[in-house]
């Protein structure tokens, strides 16, 4: 009788979950039709990179003129983002609720040798304007103790992937090692990471539910929201030298990490692993994963829907920007880009569209009094290119931070140092 109501149990439970996954799939299929309607696409089909393209540059204003200084350089990053925004990543809207921080556990822990002071945090998003949709911001923060000044922190964003690592604690230990701090946000507190979900979280409570504009924000920019809300309360907790603050992530996470240092200046260093199209890859590249997959309905709720209309009828090669002019808008602030050598397949992440990204990023960072990687030679397995302000690394292992945690940490102490 008990093994009978064990299987029964679990029958029900596998019967539950096929049927939410079910109902997502229902209503992300629903939503991505209605982009495309929205959008004055009738042909589902997509277009392809092809193998000759020719990258933007990020020092040419549209007009043709030419960026050569520093100044000239802040209002052509003006032009770049509103690129990204209305056709990639979409745009924050002016008027976002409040976030209210709250502490509601606080404990002392260990870490191998290290104890830390360990915080666990609600951000909770001000839903009065429509109360329908909760949003609690979920963030851990680790502070070595014994510390008698604030400390550098390290912020990875972790959710629900495999390899995010956010529960092994050596990459912990090697941060508490250098007397650093950690967090740890969860970004599908911020919002669900489905097409489905862009009704809730926090697209769907500013848009009351509704649906979204083609030049409205999706998954990726909405983590980096939640970024940004974090750094607002390290700002205020006195223990957080904010003015030292990494961020890291994987795979879809290193694409959020990497936007997110785009964007906010207040993020001094950038651990992008793994981040892939729609990260450090050039999109325009035929080889890896294409623009089309990422416009498909799969993954178009990490983008602006504006951007589903580059896999077809537009191609990469109708878009403006580019990922290294991504990248570029992170100069003069030192970046370390991550990637496995049995990475998923290499053919799919694109290791090599990577490094270019990261070359073609350097003549910024130039302008600005930094060093970008001056080799067009992309460096054998496990020889990363470390000195510049740039940094490529391709380690040995697949999918994961971990065997490239100890030479970005050895590389954001430089900046990090006093």
């Amino acid at each position: 009788m008990v093994l009978f109501f064990t299987l029964l149990f679990a029958s029900v439970q596998g019967f539950t979950q096929n049927s939410v996954r079910d109902s997502i799939k229902k209503l992300t299929d629903t939503d991505y039709q209605l982009m495309l309607k929205e959008l004055g696409i009738n042909d589902a089909s997509h277009t392809k990179a092809t193998d000759t393209y020719t990258l933007p540059d990020p020092l040419v204003f549209r007009n043709g003129k030419k960026v050569t200084s520093a100044r000239q350089w802040a209002q052509r990053k003006t032009e770049i983002k509103e690129d990204f925004d209305s056709e990639i990543y979409g745009r924050i809207p002016d008027q976002l609720p409040s976030v209210e921080w709250s502490v509601y556990e606080s404990k002392n822990t260990t870490f191998g040798n290290y104890r830390v002071e360990e915080k666990h945090l609600i951000g909770k998003v001000d839903n009065s304007s429509w109360s329908q949709i909760r949003v609690n911001i979920e963030l851990t923060l680790g502070i070595p103790m014994g510390n008698s000044k604030a400390v550098p922190v390290i912020l990875l964003l972790a959710g629900d992937m495999p390899g995010q690592q956010s529960t092994d604690s050596s990459w912990l230990e090697q941060i508490l090692e250098k007397g650093w701090g950690f967090a740890i946000i969860n970004p599908l507190s911020v919002q669900p990471d489905n097409g489905a979900g862009l009704r809730s979280g926090i697209i769907g409570l500013v848009n009351k539910g509704q649906s979204r504009k083609p030049d409205d924000w999706g998954a990726l920019k909405a983590w980096t929201w939640g970024v940004s809300k974090a750094i607002d309360y390290f700002e205020k907790d006195p223990d957080v030298d904010t003015k030292r603050i990494g961020v890291a992530g994987l795979s879809r996470y290193g694409k959020a990490a990497l936007v997110a240092m785009a964007y906010d200046t207040r993020i001094t260093t950038g651990f992008i692993g793994s981040s892939g199209a729609g990260g450090a890859k050039i999109l325009r590249r035929s080889v890896g994963e294409q623009v089309s997959f990422l416009a498909s309905g799969m993954e178009y709720h990490w983008f602006a829907p504006n951007f589903i209309k580059y896999g077809g009828p537009l191609t990469p090669n109708d878009l403006s920007v580019d990922a290294h002019e991504l990248i570029a808008l992170c100069a003069p602030r030192p970046v370390f880009i991550s990637v496995g050598s049995r990475d998923l397949d290499k053919s799919w992440i694109d290791p090599e569209g990577m490094f270019i990204a990261a070359v073609h990023a350097g003549p910024v960072y130039k302008l600005l009094g930094a060093k970008g990687i001056e080799s067009n030679e992309m460096p054998p397995v496990g020889e990363g290119l470390m000195s510049d302000d740039i940094a490529f690394r391709q380690h040995e292992k697949g999918h994961e931070l971990g065997p490239n945690w100890p030479y970005f940490i050895e590389f954001a102490d430089k900046y990090f140092a006093e």
